[in-house]
């Protein structure tokens, strides 16, 4: 599912005006995978699987395959609809540079929930 992230994204105008201002690689770790997302001025420039531990992100968001086949269902399980609630119930974690995820929390909240289904943000 995180390859439908940058075509669900980059289709979604008013995503992509949100986070116009958005200009940083965050990690996604799926399992055993991580995946280094590039963002350049909202869009979904690459995604690809981290190759060395020397790549660099600013933060990094962390879960199981299976959280995120539920985080990505159109209606999730409870603690797996919110990456909050996902941190708060020990089944992900957050750590790296959190000011700018805090600063534009809804854009990435609204990236990685992108595979449900495509909203158009006003």
């Amino acid at each position: 599912m995180i390859e439908a992230v940058a075509a669900k994204v980059n289709a979604n105008a008013g995503l992509v005006r949100r986070g116009r201002y958005v200009n940083l690689d965050f990690l996604v770790g799926i399992g055993q995978t991580d995946y280094i997302v590039t963002v350049r001025e909202g869009r979904i420039a690459g995604i690809e699987e981290r190759r060395l531990p020397m790549d660099s992100f600013c933060f990094a968001i962390r879960a199981g395959s299976e959280v995120w086949d539920e985080h990505w269902k159109p209606t999730p399980k409870r603690d797996r609809h919110d990456l909050f609630s996902m941190v708060a119930a020990g089944l992900a974690s957050l750590d790296g540079d959190l000011l700018p995820f805090m600063q534009n929390l809804q854009y990435f909240k609204d990236v990685l929930a992108s595979p449900r289904t495509v909203v158009e943000v006003v």
